[in-house]
């Protein structure tokens, strides 16, 4: 086992692979939280209130979550990169248009964001299996923005 300044005792080859997970997903996490922010102050629209807000609480998740998967990492001893450089070269989240989006497209594109950072959390969940603590931090974040989404698509729904 090698050493870190900072970790449990867990194997190196787990160590890597739970650091190489949580940090994907932590990125896409901090990605999912600037979008929002993106469409947040440029939204319009006849639902723009409704939406404004509901941003802001998805926003709110996102950037709680970043930073308890960037903290279980650094718990395990693996160090992080959340630099603005690495969110934009390593983010899997679609790209935003610029400037005013109307409240329907506002929701279509957050969702098919919040999806990425789903089907992110989802594969986690599966490599997660020999670090538990991990991948129970994983599943409650999972949980978290599938029900976000289910309240973005059913918007969505006429």
């Amino acid at each position: 086992m090698t050493r870190t300044p900072i970790g449990t005792p867990l194997d190196g080859t787990v160590r890597a692979a739970t650091g190489e997970q949580l940090q994907g997903l932590m990125i896409d996490l901090i990605a999912l939280g600037l979008h929002g922010k993106q469409l947040h102050w440029h939204v319009v629209g006849t639902n723009f209130k409704n939406v404004h807000e509901q941003l802001d609480e998805i926003i709110d998740d996102a950037r709680t979550a970043s930073d308890e998967v960037a903290e279980r990492a650094i718990t395990v001893g693996v160090p992080v990169d959340g630099r603005p450089a690495a969110v934009a070269k390593e983010n899997t989240l679609p790209e935003l248009p610029e400037g005013w989006v109307q409240d329907a497209d506002a929701v279509e594109r957050y969702a098919e964001a919040v999806t990425a950072v789903v089907t992110k959390a989802r594969t986690a969940v599966g490599e997660l299996e020999a670090e538990p603590a991990s991948q129970d931090l994983v599943i409650g974040i999972l949980q978290t923005f599938e029900k976000h989404l289910w309240m973005l698509q059913a918007q969505l729904q006429s």
